[in-house]
């Protein structure tokens, strides 16, 4: 079961085309006790997709992420929440260990201080390296993404795909990883299973509609027949 919180003007118009989902509809600081009830009860939590970076949404993140007294879940911090997180000093000592952040390159620049080409160069490296000094799982994404873990382990994804590079396909991977976390396999098999299903679904959707005509939602069509292939 999913639960998604979203401001109240985009549950209005996204509620009625997704019923897969209950909602929790934000307004201001208003829900934000019933959305820590609901986070509490939750087997995992993905913060970000849709965020935006306005002052509301960077202050929500710091209160969830950021706040030492939450009883938190397994999560997965993608997107607006990464950006916000740029903006903190030493970031990785408050969130808790383990956690599985998902930057594309762009994100993870701004995480690092580093040029986009810099990272490029070594990215295994950057990923093993920062996945040691944060505590994090790093799934740093493009092609052949590379999932790093705090103890050393490396995982890297056999798949280059440019339609993968699509806008929405991020948020995609990002909710396949938290599912497989919901499960409750460990947080490095979580990313690395979702790393892989999600190329392979965009692998049939590539062979299916071509790279440039593939959108985030052909991706997400395909996850069964993935899931499929793969048992």
């Amino acid at each position: 079961m999913v639960t998604l919180a979203t401001p109240e003007d985009v549950y209005r118009l996204i509620a009625p085309s997704f019923a897969d989902a209950t909602y929790i509809p934000l307004s201001d600081n208003a829900g934000n006790d019933e959305l820590m009830a609901s986070i509490e009860r939750s087997h995992a939590l993905l913060i970000g997709p849709g965020l935006s970076q306005s002052d509301e949404a960077r202050a929500l993140v710091n209160d969830i992420v950021l706040n030492p007294g939450k009883l938190l879940p397994p999560m997965v911090i993608d997107a607006d929440a990464l950006n916000a997180l740029s903006r903190v000093h030493n970031w990785f000592d408050i969130v808790p260990d383990r956690t599985i952040i998902t930057p594309h390159p762009g994100e993870f620049s701004r995480l690092t201080g580093m040029g986009i080409p810099k990272i490029q160069e070594d990215r295994i490296s950057v990923a093993q390296r920062c996945a040691i000094e944060w505590k994090t799982i790093v799934v740093l994404k493009g092609a052949c993404t590379v999932v790093a873990s705090p103890d050393g382990r490396t995982r890297i994804s056999p798949f280059a795909n440019s339609g993968l590079a699509t806008a929405g396909t991020g948020d995609v991977l990002a909710g396949m990883i938290s599912g497989l976390l919901a499960q409750g396999i460990d947080p490095f098999d979580a990313a690395s299973a979702g790393v892989y299903l999600h190329a392979l679904a965009g692998e049939h959707a590539r062979n299916e509609l071509g790279p440039s005509a593939m959108l985030a939602s052909d991706v997400m069509q395909m996850i069964p027949e993935a899931m499929l292939q793969l048992s």
